[in-house]
Order: C-alpha cells, then sequence, then structure tokens
C-alpha cells in the first residue's frame, strides 16, 4: 500500500469543482503520473461514496498511475440531485470530467459504476482509452432484478446499512471469502479525516429506480456493446449474486476487445476480496 499522503486514498485531501451543469463534485485525485498521463477514473456502487473504495485497491493502483474518485451528483459530499436514469448519471460525470479539462482517460466501473462507464465510452468514444468493467451488467442483461427479493434485497435496501450488510452482498458465504470481508471493512476505516457523506435515502431510491430501468431484460441492448470498440477486461467473482455472473460472460462475448476475468470462491464484492491481485491485473491491462 502507498505511504505518501499524495498516493494514499487513506490521507488524499478531497477536492471540489464547479461543473457546467451546476454541480460542485467533491473527488479525490491522487497517485504516480505514469509514462502515458492518463489517469484511471473509478466510479463506484449503489449507494457508496468516496470511502467505500477499499484503500488497498486503489493506493495498489495509485502506484502504477493517477487515480480519480469521485461523488456523482447528490451523492456525498457534491451538490445537486441524484439523477434517476443510467444515461444522466453519465452525463454528470462528463460534466465533472470537463470540469478538470480531462481530455483522455482510463476508467474502472464497479457495478452501478460499471453501468455508467458504459454509457461514458458510448457518448465520448475518443476520450476513453481503456476500460475496466467490474461485477457489472449491459443494459438488458440477465437477472439483474434477482436481488430485490429476500435476504439480498434485505441487505441492499436496509435504511441504515451495515457491516453485516456488506459481508452478505459482497462476499461468499465461505468461511474464507467473509474472513476476506471482515479484513475489507476494517480498511474502510482506515480513513480518520475528511470522511465523505453518507448517501441518504433519496440517493438510494433514484439509484434504485436507474437500476431497475437498466435491467429490463432487452436482448436488442446488447448490440450497442459492438460499439465499445476499446480493450475491455471485464471481470467478476464466480457467484455475483447482485449483479449475476452470467452477465460478466455476456458482456465478454458482446464486446469486440474484451479480456474476461473470472475470480474464485467470490461474489460482487470480488475486487475487495482479491484487491492486490485485482489491481495487478487492472495495472497489467492499462498499463498496454
Amino acid at each position: 500500500m502507498a505511504t505518501e499522503a499524495t498516493h494514499s486514498q487513506i490521507t488524499t485531501p478531497n477536492l471540489h469543482v464547479e461543473a457546467a451543469d451546476g454541480v460542485t463534485y467533491r473527488y479525490r485525485r491522487f497517485g504516480r503520473p505514469n509514462a502515458s498521463g492518463l489517469p484511471v477514473v473509478c466510479l463506484v456502487h449503489f449507494r457508496a461514496n468516496l470511502d467505500n473504495w477499499d484503500p488497498e485497491l486503489v493506493d495498489a493502483l495509485a502506484s502504477e498511475r493517477e487515480v480519480i474518485l469521485v461523488d456523482l451528483a447528490g451523492v456525498g459530499g457534491s451538490t445537486g440531485a441524484t439523477p434517476n436514469t443510467v444515461e444522466e448519471m453519465a452525463h454528470n460525470a462528463i460534466a465533472f470530467l470537463d470540469a478538470i479539462e480531462l481530455r483522455r482517460f482510463d476508467l474502472l466501473g464497479f457495478s452501478l459504476g460499471g453501468f455508467i462507464a458504459q454509457e461514458i465510452t458510448l457518448f465520448r468514444p475518443w476520450q476513453v482509452r481503456r476500460l475496466v468493467l467490474a461485477g457489472t451488467a449491459p443494459r438488458g442483461g440477465r437477472d439483474i432484478h434477482q436481488y430485490t427479493a429476500g435476504a439480498i434485497r434485505e441487505a441492499a435496501f436496509d435504511d441504515a446499512p451495515s457491516a453485516a450488510n456488506l459481508l452478505t452482498l459482497f462476499f461468499e458465504k465461505s468461511a474464507s471469502s467473509q474472513a476476506k470481508g471482515v479484513e475489507f471493512l476494517k480498511r474502510l476505516g482506515l480513513r480518520t479525516a475528511e470522511r465523505d457523506t453518507a448517501p441518504d435515502l433519496a440517493v438510494r431510491d433514484a439509484q434504485l429506480t436507474a437500476i431497475s430501468a437498466w435491467g429490463v431484460r432487452d436482448d436488442s441492448r446488447l448490440q450497442r456493446l459492438e460499439s465499445i470498440q476499446q480493450p475491455v477486461l471485464v471481470a467478476n467473482g464466480d457467484n455475483d449474486e447482485m449483479v449475476p455472473t452470467k452477465n460478466t460472460y455476456l458482456l465478454a462475448e458482446h464486446l469486440p476487445n474484451a479480456k474476461l476475468s473470472i475470480y474464485p470462491d467470490a461474489g460482487h464484492g470480488f475486487l475487495f476480496q482479491y484487491p492486490a491481485e485485482f489491481a495487478a491485473e487492472v495495472n497489467a491491462f492499462l498499463g498496454r
């Protein structure tokens, strides 16, 4: 894990920028600029803010490149209202990227962030060099709504999300996966100064509306993926119960330049169960 202040999620300061859409975005930018000069912009999951990124993962990325984390409109420390469509969320992200004058970049989207990353790439293909899609799905994919029932629903939509919720949602039931989950939760608490603001129920409800629309099965929507010509790393755990792993295979099948990676004994939070391994894979992929 990086130890220098400018290279760590734990200590880097919160930054703010006002964009043309009227939103003031909170973000963090840290890491070592590499030869390409291109940062990786990371887009996070449902009901998450800047603090939900695992320091071990993003610090390992930051050891080889600049990393940018952002709260989109209405989330965490950003102003405005959270949109209820993925398309609008992507336009928010583009407004932020324009505000920080980022002309070209790599994208890493996890879960809902992966939906948004796909839209950004379709809207602004000339700006995205390489794309990483983690624990996510194409629009119109398979069984994206299955987490709206039972224990998964209770954990995902709880009014006050808990550590137990994250263990249920992100990690397998095996002892080894749960133990990795406990380690992940400890890492989330390592940052003590300038903690981000927890997303409220309005954020939850708007994001759920967006996810629900994205998840309506429609095979014709899969054709959109053919327009994404960039190299794409598509990764997931072998048993994702939130965004079923079958969608990862679907992305790999329909994206013209996809590389597939599946992590064993892992669920939706595979990237937090295998932070060092996934970071190494991402760094190698982005370094090509």
